[in-house]
Protein backbone atom coordinates (compact mmCIF):
# COMPACT_ATOMS: atom_id res chain seq x y z
CA UNK A 1 0.00 0.00 0.00
CA UNK A 2 3.00 2.33 0.51
CA UNK A 3 5.71 3.67 -1.79
CA UNK A 4 9.34 2.56 -1.63
CA UNK A 5 9.99 5.16 1.08
CA UNK A 6 7.24 3.67 3.26
CA UNK A 7 4.98 6.68 2.79
CA UNK A 8 1.47 6.71 1.32
CA UNK A 9 -0.77 9.45 -0.05
CA UNK A 10 -3.08 10.60 2.68
CA UNK A 11 -6.34 10.39 0.72
CA UNK A 12 -5.41 6.87 -0.40
CA UNK A 13 -4.75 5.80 3.21
CA UNK A 14 -8.07 7.27 4.35
CA UNK A 15 -9.97 5.48 1.61
CA UNK A 16 -8.25 2.14 2.26
CA UNK A 17 -9.03 2.53 5.97
CA UNK A 18 -12.73 2.63 5.14
CA UNK A 19 -13.34 6.30 5.94
CA UNK A 20 -15.04 6.98 2.59
CA UNK A 21 -14.39 6.84 -1.16
CA UNK A 22 -11.16 8.41 -2.45
CA UNK A 23 -13.15 11.35 -3.86
CA UNK A 24 -14.98 11.91 -0.57
CA UNK A 25 -11.70 11.72 1.36
CA UNK A 26 -10.27 14.43 -0.87
CA UNK A 27 -13.32 16.55 -0.11
CA UNK A 28 -12.80 16.02 3.62
CA UNK A 29 -9.19 17.14 3.29
CA UNK A 30 -10.11 20.26 1.33
CA UNK A 31 -12.77 21.07 3.94
CA UNK A 32 -10.14 21.02 6.70
CA UNK A 33 -11.55 17.91 8.37
CA UNK A 34 -8.28 15.92 8.30
CA UNK A 35 -5.49 16.44 10.82
CA UNK A 36 -2.05 14.81 10.87
CA UNK A 37 0.15 15.08 13.95
CA UNK A 38 -1.84 18.04 15.20
CA UNK A 39 -1.85 19.97 11.92
CA UNK A 40 -4.76 20.33 9.48
CA UNK A 41 -3.75 18.99 6.06
CA UNK A 42 -5.55 20.30 2.97
CA UNK A 43 -2.93 19.67 0.29
CA UNK A 44 -3.95 16.72 -1.85
CA UNK A 45 -1.15 14.27 -2.43
CA UNK A 46 0.41 14.80 0.99
CA UNK A 47 2.26 11.65 2.02
CA UNK A 48 2.35 10.20 5.53
CA UNK A 49 3.87 7.23 7.32
CA UNK A 50 0.83 4.98 7.99
CA UNK A 51 2.61 3.29 10.91
CA UNK A 52 3.38 6.39 12.97
CA UNK A 53 1.22 9.32 11.85
CA UNK A 54 -1.49 10.42 14.31
CA UNK A 55 -4.42 11.06 11.97
CA UNK A 56 -7.84 12.44 12.86
CA UNK A 57 -10.84 12.78 10.59
CA UNK A 58 -13.53 15.17 11.86
CA UNK A 59 -11.91 14.84 15.28
CA UNK A 60 -11.91 11.02 15.34
CA UNK A 61 -8.61 9.17 15.67
CA UNK A 62 -7.66 6.84 12.83
CA UNK A 63 -5.51 4.02 14.26
CA UNK A 64 -2.12 3.54 12.58
CA UNK A 65 -1.49 0.63 10.25
CA UNK A 66 -0.25 -2.12 12.54
CA UNK A 67 0.47 -5.86 12.47
CA UNK A 68 -1.03 -6.20 15.95
CA UNK A 69 -4.34 -7.79 16.89
CA UNK A 70 -6.87 -6.03 19.13
CA UNK A 71 -9.70 -8.32 20.17
CA UNK A 72 -12.76 -8.31 22.43
CA UNK A 73 -13.73 -11.51 24.26
CA UNK A 74 -16.94 -12.17 26.15
CA UNK A 75 -15.34 -14.29 28.87
CA UNK A 76 -17.54 -17.07 30.25
CA UNK A 77 -17.94 -17.62 33.98
CA UNK A 78 -15.65 -20.31 35.34
CA UNK A 79 -12.72 -19.39 33.07
CA UNK A 80 -9.54 -18.11 34.75
CA UNK A 81 -8.07 -14.92 33.30
CA UNK A 82 -4.73 -16.42 32.33
CA UNK A 83 -3.42 -17.76 29.05
CA UNK A 84 -2.39 -21.02 30.74
CA UNK A 85 -3.03 -22.64 34.12
CA UNK A 86 -0.73 -25.07 35.96
CA UNK A 87 -3.73 -26.46 37.84
CA UNK A 88 -5.42 -27.47 34.59
CA UNK A 89 -8.39 -25.14 34.98
CA UNK A 90 -10.16 -23.82 31.89
CA UNK A 91 -8.33 -20.68 30.80
CA UNK A 92 -8.46 -18.04 28.06
CA UNK A 93 -6.41 -20.08 25.60
CA UNK A 94 -8.99 -22.87 25.84
CA UNK A 95 -11.72 -20.39 24.87
CA UNK A 96 -9.87 -18.69 22.00
CA UNK A 97 -7.75 -21.59 20.74
CA UNK A 98 -8.17 -20.86 17.03
CA UNK A 99 -7.59 -17.11 17.36
CA UNK A 100 -4.57 -17.68 19.58
CA UNK A 101 -3.00 -19.82 16.86
CA UNK A 102 -3.79 -17.20 14.23
CA UNK A 103 -2.26 -14.25 16.11
CA UNK A 104 0.51 -15.93 18.07
CA UNK A 105 1.02 -14.97 21.68
CA UNK A 106 -1.84 -12.85 23.02
CA UNK A 107 -1.98 -10.84 26.24
CA UNK A 108 -5.10 -10.19 28.28
CA UNK A 109 -5.63 -6.57 29.33
CA UNK A 110 -6.23 -6.67 33.07
CA UNK A 111 -8.21 -9.51 34.57
CA UNK A 112 -11.68 -10.70 35.43
CA UNK A 113 -12.40 -12.94 38.41
CA UNK A 114 -13.00 -16.58 37.53
CA UNK A 115 -16.65 -16.25 38.55
CA UNK A 116 -17.12 -12.96 36.65
CA UNK A 117 -18.11 -12.97 32.99
CA UNK A 118 -17.93 -10.31 30.34
CA UNK A 119 -15.68 -8.02 28.38
CA UNK A 120 -11.97 -8.71 28.27
CA UNK A 121 -9.53 -7.19 25.79
CA UNK A 122 -6.85 -9.38 24.18
CA UNK A 123 -3.90 -8.19 22.12
CA UNK A 124 -0.39 -9.07 20.99
CA UNK A 125 0.67 -5.43 21.46
CA UNK A 126 2.50 -5.54 24.80
CA UNK A 127 2.81 -1.75 25.19
CA UNK A 128 -0.92 -1.29 24.57
CA UNK A 129 -1.78 -4.05 27.07
CA UNK A 130 0.45 -2.52 29.74
CA UNK A 131 -0.95 0.97 29.37
CA UNK A 132 -4.58 -0.14 29.21
CA UNK A 133 -4.17 -2.00 32.50
CA UNK A 134 -2.28 0.81 34.25
CA UNK A 135 -4.43 2.66 36.83
CA UNK A 136 -2.94 6.08 35.97
CA UNK A 137 -4.92 6.19 32.71
CA UNK A 138 -8.27 5.70 34.48
CA UNK A 139 -10.15 3.94 31.70
CA UNK A 140 -13.83 3.53 32.61
CA UNK A 141 -14.99 -0.02 33.27
CA UNK A 142 -18.72 -0.76 33.36
CA UNK A 143 -20.18 -3.62 35.39
CA UNK A 144 -23.68 -4.98 35.77
CA UNK A 145 -24.26 -6.85 39.02
CA UNK A 146 -27.16 -8.88 40.35
CA UNK A 147 -27.01 -8.36 44.10
CA UNK A 148 -28.91 -9.54 47.15
CA UNK A 149 -31.50 -7.30 48.73
CA UNK A 150 -33.36 -4.17 47.70
CA UNK A 151 -30.83 -1.45 46.86
CA UNK A 152 -32.02 1.97 47.98
CA UNK A 153 -31.36 5.26 46.23
CA UNK A 154 -29.49 6.34 49.36
CA UNK A 155 -27.09 3.42 48.82
CA UNK A 156 -26.45 4.57 45.25
CA UNK A 157 -25.77 8.06 46.60
CA UNK A 158 -23.32 6.62 49.14
CA UNK A 159 -21.48 4.76 46.38
CA UNK A 160 -21.19 7.95 44.33
CA UNK A 161 -19.83 9.83 47.34
CA UNK A 162 -17.03 7.26 47.62
CA UNK A 163 -16.41 4.21 49.75
CA UNK A 164 -13.26 3.34 51.68
CA UNK A 165 -12.29 -0.35 51.79
CA UNK A 166 -9.49 -2.02 53.73
CA UNK A 167 -7.01 -1.26 50.95
CA UNK A 168 -8.09 2.33 50.37
CA UNK A 169 -10.84 4.52 48.91
CA UNK A 170 -12.80 3.59 45.78
CA UNK A 171 -14.20 6.22 43.45
CA UNK A 172 -17.42 5.30 41.63
CA UNK A 173 -17.90 7.40 38.49
CA UNK A 174 -21.51 6.40 37.87
CA UNK A 175 -24.05 4.11 39.53
CA UNK A 176 -27.69 3.34 38.86
CA UNK A 177 -30.43 0.81 39.59
CA UNK A 178 -31.29 -1.15 36.44
CA UNK A 179 -34.09 -3.37 37.78
CA UNK A 180 -35.56 -4.71 41.00
CA UNK A 181 -36.56 -8.30 41.72
CA UNK A 182 -39.97 -9.22 43.12
CA UNK A 183 -40.44 -8.62 46.82
CA UNK A 184 -37.11 -6.86 47.23
CA UNK A 185 -35.21 -10.14 46.98
CA UNK A 186 -32.64 -8.83 44.55
CA UNK A 187 -31.55 -5.82 42.51
CA UNK A 188 -29.60 -5.33 39.31
CA UNK A 189 -27.24 -2.37 39.45
CA UNK A 190 -24.76 -0.85 37.03
CA UNK A 191 -21.47 0.66 38.19
CA UNK A 192 -18.76 2.52 36.31
CA UNK A 193 -15.35 2.63 38.00
CA UNK A 194 -11.73 3.22 37.01
CA UNK A 195 -10.32 0.73 39.50
CA UNK A 196 -8.76 -2.61 38.68
CA UNK A 197 -8.01 -3.91 42.16
CA UNK A 198 -8.71 -7.54 42.99
CA UNK A 199 -12.45 -8.29 43.25
CA UNK A 200 -13.09 -4.58 43.69
CA UNK A 201 -16.74 -4.55 42.55
CA UNK A 202 -17.69 -7.51 44.70
CA UNK A 203 -15.97 -6.03 47.75
CA UNK A 204 -17.52 -2.63 47.12
CA UNK A 205 -21.08 -3.95 46.93
CA UNK A 206 -20.57 -6.30 49.84
CA UNK A 207 -19.35 -3.32 51.88
CA UNK A 208 -22.67 -1.50 51.36
CA UNK A 209 -24.65 -4.58 52.33
CA UNK A 210 -25.50 -6.13 48.96
CA UNK A 211 -23.41 -9.24 48.18
CA UNK A 212 -23.05 -10.03 44.48
CA UNK A 213 -24.80 -13.05 43.02
CA UNK A 214 -23.68 -12.57 39.41
CA UNK A 215 -21.31 -10.05 37.87
CA UNK A 216 -20.60 -9.11 34.26
CA UNK A 217 -18.30 -6.48 32.82
CA UNK A 218 -20.20 -4.87 29.96
CA UNK A 219 -17.92 -2.01 28.98
CA UNK A 220 -14.28 -1.00 28.82
CA UNK A 221 -13.86 2.63 27.82
CA UNK A 222 -15.68 3.06 24.48
CA UNK A 223 -15.96 -0.72 23.96
CA UNK A 224 -19.17 -2.52 24.89
CA UNK A 225 -20.23 -6.16 24.73
CA UNK A 226 -23.28 -5.39 22.63
CA UNK A 227 -24.58 -8.62 21.08
CA UNK A 228 -21.31 -10.54 21.51
CA UNK A 229 -22.23 -13.97 22.85
CA UNK A 230 -20.48 -15.75 25.70
CA UNK A 231 -17.19 -17.23 24.51
CA UNK A 232 -17.17 -15.27 21.25
CA UNK A 233 -14.50 -12.91 19.93
CA UNK A 234 -14.55 -9.90 17.66
CA UNK A 235 -12.00 -7.32 16.56
CA UNK A 236 -12.11 -3.80 17.91
CA UNK A 237 -13.69 -1.37 15.50
CA UNK A 238 -11.59 1.41 14.02
CA UNK A 239 -13.30 4.02 16.23
CA UNK A 240 -13.01 1.90 19.39
CA UNK A 241 -9.29 1.35 18.87
CA UNK A 242 -8.75 5.01 18.02
CA UNK A 243 -10.42 6.14 21.26
CA UNK A 244 -8.49 3.62 23.35
CA UNK A 245 -5.16 4.69 21.82
CA UNK A 246 -6.02 8.30 22.65
CA UNK A 247 -7.04 7.40 26.20
CA UNK A 248 -3.61 5.91 26.96
CA UNK A 249 -1.73 8.43 24.82
CA UNK A 250 -0.34 6.02 22.23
Amino acid sequence: MSDDDGLVRLQKLLAQSGIASRRKCEELMLAGEVEVDGEIVTRLGTKVDPRTAVIRVSGRRLPPVSPHAYLVLNKPRGVVSTMSDPEGRRNLTDVIEEKAAEHGRLFHVGRLDTDTSGLLLLTNDGDFAHRMAHPSYEVDKTYVAEVEGDVKRSTIASLLEGVTLDDGPVAVARARIVARGPGGRGTIVELVIHEGRNRIVRRLLDHVGHPVRRLTRTGFGPVSLGQLKTGELRELTRDELGELLDSVRL
